[in-house]
């Protein structure tokens, strides 16, 4: 399996940053305020763990042309200096009265003119990175929303440009679902009746770092007799025995791209239910990639696989609802981005986006079941990132 270089060329940056700009003009915004992770790192290449840290605000502000801005604490300056960014505006955080607040006024105001835009990401799947009462500072300082400086949404813009995969990106995204599929591979290998659910995880993650991943940002799964009733969970200290479907869902890390998939594992002969609940999700996804292809919408895609897992609609009758909420969803330098594979979600599926197909079906006495695989669209085929799932539950 090839590895692609770590990080990118600066034209890669160039061109995203070029993307956004295009769309600001357009929307007549004069500069972008950033504050999350996930747009900081789009757009510079700032890449660090110390975002656990809710102690620093960062900000980055995007003018209407030429590099970014950064306006971040000092501790991070060093590592800024390495990305695509023009200047660094820093400061000593945390500050008792001034969190960067002013400075970052500052920066807006020089590039945002009196009664100009500023846009910021205000919708779905989006944050704020800033204490409540800081933002209130900012809208102070700068006359905001209405009076002397208008916002615009730039969410819809910003997240039609990060869906769409660059060759770099793909390849990076192709690496580690690859690793990844290696890792569930062997899990028949070392997967035993009477091991600690939780002692499990700890083996997995093991393997998947040896493997080569960066990190297992995301490891979540169940066991239980029959079946499982939630995906969400930590583990807990119950062996798992004969008779338990098994569940592993992780998130794997490798240069800042993410893998989302999950596999189902039957420890000795599965119920009759599991076993059709395995290859009823099979079919679905089947269904989903055989008519995934560009021009669709997300909700095409829910319709498809919903059609199969319910064909009769919901127990409520209301066909188009689902508890789990949707059967999929975009896939990147985070876990889940957007589109949503939903009823309501009307995004146009285009090729370079990277998505996973996540159907969720209720069988039995209250138990769930749950399928995904990760792909890249591509304007003629589809290519499978992981190693598809079979149909049949394998068994241990």
């Amino acid at each position: 399996m090839h590895r692609p270089p770590r990080a990118f060329e600066e034209a890669e940056f160039a061109a995203r940053c070029a993307a956004a700009q295009a769309a600001m003009q357009q929307a007549g915004v004069a500069a972008t305020l950033l504050t999350s992770e996930a747009e900081i790192r789009y757009f510079t290449g700032f890449m660090t763990q110390f975002w656990q840290s809710p102690t620093r605000p960062w900000f980055v502000v995007m003018p209407l042309s030429g590099k970014p801005i950064a306006v971040i604490p000092s501790i991070g300056a060093p590592l800024m200096r390495q990305g695509y960014v023009g200047d660094i505006i820093s400061w000593a955080s945390p500050d008792e009265d001034d969190d960067g607040i002013t400075l970052v006024a500052d920066v807006i105001r020089q590039h945002v003119s009196k009664d100009a835009a500023l846009g910021m990401l205000m919708g779905r799947e989006t944050a704020v990175r800033m204490p409540l009462a800081d933002l209130f500072a900012l809208q102070k300082i700068l006359g905001m929303p209405l009076r002397d400086m208008p916002l615009r949404d730039m969410t819809a813009a910003i997240q039609k440009i990060r869906m769409v995969k660059s060759p770099a990106e793909q390849a990076k995204l192709r690496y580690i679902c690859g690793i990844v599929a290696d890792v569930f591979e062997h899990v028949p290998e070392w997967l035993r009746p009477g091991m600690p659910l939780d002692a499990c995880f700890r083996r997995f993650k093991m393997d998947a770092l040896e493997r080569g991943v960066d990190d297992v940002s995301y490891l979540v799964g169940a066991a239980g007799a029959g079946g499982y009733d939630d995906i969400i969970a930590p583990p807990t200290s119950t062996p798992v025995a004969a008779g338990d479907v098994v569940m592993f869902d992780t998130g794997c890390v490798w240069d800042g791209y993410f893998s989302d998939f999950d596999r189902n594992f039957s420890i000795g002969p599965p119920s009759q239910q599991a076993a059709d609940a395995h290859k009823t999700l099979f079919d679905a996804t089947e269904a989903a990639l055989a008519m995934l292809r560009p021009g669709i919408t997300a909700a095409d895609l829910f319709t498809t696989m919903d059609k199969i897992l319910r064909p009769g609609g919901s127990a409520g009758g209301d066909a188009g609802r689902d508890d789990v909420g949707r059967y999929g969803h975009g896939l990147g330098i985070q876990l889940t981005e957007t589109p949503s594979h939903t009823a309501w979600d009307r995004t146009e599926i285009t090729a370079g986006m990277a998505l996973t197909i996540e159907p969720s079906i209720s069988y039995g006495n209250g138990f769930v079941m749950v399928a995904e695989e990760n792909l890249l669209v591509h304007d003629d085929h589809i290519e499978l990132l992981s190693r598809r799932a079979p149909r049949d539950l394998p068994v241990i």
